[in-house]
């Protein structure tokens, strides 16, 4: 780990400097105390000549201590196992490779990394392979190294729990990088990306470079053991997250594409009548259309919707409600598996349990002030009252909702601008304007809504932070979990409010076009955003793909491009600074000048997906393109997070995670109303139900011949009150003119009521959903019952580790001696009473929390298979290492 800082040289030292310079003082001291090493880097030696490097070492004994402390699992280096089929007694004789397990060869050759460079994974089905039913379990060889991920994490814990202040509680390096003391805490990477070590052999930067981060690895699968190595098991487990996400997508992806190329194949085909109908100059395509707008607009002819009306049937037709059934499906699928795949990687990689018995957060520690007798564990420890908590989460709550309102008012601004610009073209525009007014307004507004979007993001995460911290939840995770949250419920309404609208909302609450409660206030003519006579599927469909798409290109470019411009503008500024052009820079130096990639910085990646997700699956039955769409962007996204993880950016601190978090219980939610979502937007978004009433209630011929007339309304031009009405260009107003809608003609008893095919339509409606919900969610219970979320030969496996678990304690029993771990007790002791002097603490004196009980609690993770063997020599640095015989 290295530290970075610098000392003002003003002449008089100031105040403040001379604070920084205690803080440091005194937080070195400590982290010797606790068993680091330093080496400083003078700053004369450094490129600018005012840059002090600070290398903190960890040594082997230090190393031991406190990874038994934190319950820090060495690596998995090879896998032994009992036969899942143990049970059996027959073996089955080898079979000759079939043609179809040789092309499965020869497809895996084509997509697997080079092992020859980076080893094979491991996996539980390649471990549980064979009929070698031999009691033997997984095997961990406890090499005698850590690695740099886990070492990095053991010195971070360290740095979080010294305390810089002798006269006070203060604590941890975040203060302190707060407060500009020390200027940046990172691990260095391990070499160049670029070129190999010393020796020849290149090093697991290089190594990741090769066969991971470079765009021509695209096809590839990913090494996610040399990842998790490297970067630590919560980037590891995200990686591994990213690509099951990517590899399921394959199938809606293709199904998609089918549904969109059927639509194109049968555009003109016999099917596509209401389309044929709308394009007829000659039948209903001549029909006068009631204008949008008054006195600008002018009366058009149906015949204007014909491109809307072919562009609606790409996605609205026939495989459309397979489609939506088909998804909702596959995302149930995708979370089983996920859930399956996930409780293997925790097996593999020793997950189990990372998340329990979890140390409050330094910051909670050092900021609150109140304590409590935990009726557990029977220790004092700092806890929040309900009266705070509550006026905490009040405060939060407000400016949430607050903000959620500004976003619906950001939405009704784009609906007013859509139904302004209308008048704005019809009125001054040109003829290419006119004619193409619809496309204009869609995919203007779609594009100012997107640009809103993006501003109101950047603004809200910078006060989600802030929020977050003024609640000052307890655990690290509690903090995750609740900013999390926090960003999700905005960023739902952000990027979904105006799809939604679309969907569910535009053109539900007009009622005729002589309506005169509409024109009464700005507010008031929302009611009158009507969707276009062929529907507001294409609408729903451009507003998607613009949203969809254009935040894929912008974070891309982003993501790209922010971190090489910073590195370029840090670099030249570091370059101007230095004093010897002709020296090369240290590796500390280099990894410096790289961008610091923060410690939410994993939350953007998972929140982009999560996103991309919802657009998937929630209105994914309007655009069908959407899985393809993704896909293609997950590929290059994979590739693009690692080359700048690797390349662009600081190493990031290794962190445990035993699952990806809250984001699975959001996943889960996205899934359910995903359901909903597509049954009503093919119930009353889509043409599809109005269509099969008319085609089995109306028709007499059972097809859809005149369903464009049977759908609009009739409207006599003379009941326009004054000042309403289109621009008829000096000549006399048609008599009547249509609009979208099932209501009474103006010569029918109660002109201008819902007419009755409206309330056959609103039933069919209904059913429709009551149905497709049914059946999904039936057949959803199903595939969960099928799918268990832990497999059957894990859940074997787990059982057998956990009874050679017990054999073995009560076996060897436990041998531990308490005076293993007396200088760690005592350096804890010392770290927490030092600026007491006898004096009482309202918490526990001696080891705090959790740590204490980890103390109490080592034997309870010992492993089965491993021997446990006497320890005679108190300091031996051996001494906490099990052996593996």
């Amino acid at each position: 780990m290295i530290l970075v800082f610098e000392e003002e040289e003003l002449g008089v030292m100031t105040e403040a400097e001379a604070r920084r310079r205690d803080y440091r003082r005194v937080f070195q001291e400590n982290l010797v105390r606790e068993g680091l090493e330093l080496e400083l880097e003078h700053k004369d030696t450094s490129f600018d000549g005012k840059t002090w490097f600070l290398k903190i070492h960890l040594p082997w004994k230090t190393k031991t201590r406190y990874a038994e402390v934190m319950s820090l699992k060495l690596p998995i280096k090879r896998f032994i196992t009992i036969s899942v089929k143990a049970w059996d007694d027959e073996k089955k004789e080898k079979e000759k490779p079939s043609l179809w397990i040789k092309l499965q060869k020869l497809w895996e050759v084509f997509f697997q990394y080079n092992t020859d460079l980076v080893e094979e994974d491991p996996s539980f089905h390649a471990a549980t392979q064979g009929a070698d039913r031999e009691e033997q379990f997984i095997v961990k060889d406890r090499v005698t190294e850590f690695a740099s991920s886990q070492r990095s994490m053991i010195v971070m814990q360290i740095l979080l729990r010294v305390r810089y202040d002798d006269a006070s509680d203060k604590v941890g390096i975040r203060r302190l990088l707060n407060d500009n003391t020390y200027l940046a805490s990172f691990p260095l990477h391990e070499g160049k990306f670029d070129k190999e070590s010393s020796n020849g052999k290149p090093l697991d930067r290089r190594l990741l470079y090769l066969e991971w981060a470079r765009p021509a690895k695209w096809m590839k699968r990913q090494p996610l053991g040399l990842i998790r190595k490297y970067f630590g098991d919560k980037i590891g487990l995200y990686f591994c997250w990213l690509g099951f996400y990517t590899k399921m997508l394959y199938a809606p992806a293709i199904v998609g594409f089918i549904c969109f190329m059927y639509g194109l194949m049968t555009i003109d085909s016999p099917d596509n009548i209401p389309t044929k109908e709308i394009c007829d100059r000659n039948g209903p395509g001549n029909i006068t259309l009631c204008p949008l707008c008054d006195r600008a607009c002018k009366y058009q002819k149906l015949l204007d919707s014909c491109k809307f009306a072919r562009l609606t049937y790409l996605f609205d037709n026939p495989a459309t409600v397979f489609f939506a059934i088909f998804m909702s499906l596959w995302a149930t699928v995708f979370l089983e598996m996920w859930r399956r795949k996930q409780k293997m990687i925790q097996w593999e990689w020793d997950l189990q349990g990372t998340e329990q018995d979890e140390e409050p957060r330094p910051e909670f520690e050092a900021s609150v002030k109140t304590f409590r007798t935990n009726p557990v564990t029977r220790e004092k420890e700092p806890y929040l009252s309900t009266k705070s908590k509550s006026l905490r989460y009040f405060i939060t709550g407000s400016a949430i909702a607050l903000m959620l309102l500004v976003v619906l008012c950001a939405v009704l601004g784009t609906i007013i601008y859509r139904l302004s610009i209308v008048s704005v073209i019809y009125g001054s525009g040109g003829y290419f304007l006119k004619k193409h007014a619809k496309i204009v307004t869609s995919v203007s507004a779609a594009v100012i809504n997107l640009i809103i979007i993006m501003c109101l993001t950047k603004f809200y995460h910078r006060l989600a932070i802030y929020l977050t911290n003024l609640e000052n939840p307890r655990t690290h995770t509690e903090y995750e979990d609740s900013y999390t949250f926090k960003i999700f419920m905005f960023e739902f309404l952000n990027f979904y409010s105006s799809l939604i609208y679309i969907a569910f909302f535009k053109g539900r609450f007009f009622d005729y076009p002589g309506d005169i409660v509409v024109r009464k206030s700005e507010f008031l003519r929302v009611k009158g955003d009507v969707c276009d006579p062929a529907g507001c599927l294409s609408e729903l469909c451009i507003q998607l793909a613009i949203i969809m798409v254009g935040k894929q290109i912008f974070n891309n470019f982003v993501e790209l491009f922010n971190p090489f411009m910073n590195n370029w503008w840090r670099g030249r500024s570091h370059r101007s600074a230095t004093k010897d052009l002709t020296r090369k820079h240290t590796r500390w130096e280099e990894d410096y000048h790289l961008q610091d990639p923060g410690r939410l910085a994993l939350f953007d990646e998972y929140l982009e997906m999560i996103l991309q997700y919802g657009f998937v699956t929630l209105f994914v039955a309007a655009f069908p393109l959407a899985p393809l769409c993704a896909l293609l962007n997950n590929i290059a996204e994979i590739r693009l997070d690692a080359y700048k993880m690797v390349t662009q950016a600081r190493r990031p601190l290794a962190e445990r995670a035993e699952d990806i978090g809250a984001w699975e219980g959001i996943l889960r939610a996205i899934t359910y109303a995903a359901v909903v979502s597509n049954a009503f937007v093919i119930a009353y978004t889509s043409d599809f139900i109005p269509r099969m009433v008319y085609k089995y209630k109306y028709s007499k011929s059972f097809d859809l011949n005149g369903y464009i007339d049977a759908s609009l309304s009739e409207f006599n031009t003379s009941d326009y009150a004054e000042g309403m009405g289109g621009d008829s260009e000096g000549k006399p107003p048609p008599e009547t003119c249509q609009y979208r809608g099932y209501r009474n003609g103006p010569d029918q008893p109660n002109p201008y009521d819902l007419s009755p095919q409206y309330w056959h339509v609103f039933a069919a409606r209904l059913a429709f959903v009551v149905i497709f919900e049914h059946i999904v969610f039936a057949l959803v219970g199903v595939m969960q019952y099928v799918i268990p979320d832990v497999p059957s030969e894990l859940k074997t496996q787990i059982q057998r580790e956990a009874l050679l678990a017990k054999e073995a304690k009560y076996e060897h029993g436990l041998k531990r001696q308490d005076s293993d771990y007396d200088e760690i007790l005592h350096a804890i002791r010392e770290n927490n009473n030092s600026s007491r002097n006898g004096a009482k603490d309202v918490r526990v004196s001696g080891v705090r929390g959790s740590w204490a009980r980890r103390l109490s609690r080592i034997s309870d993770g010992l492993d089965a298979h491993v021997e446990v063997t006497s320890r005679t020599k108190k300091n031996s640095v051996s001494s906490t290492v099990w052996e593996v015989t």
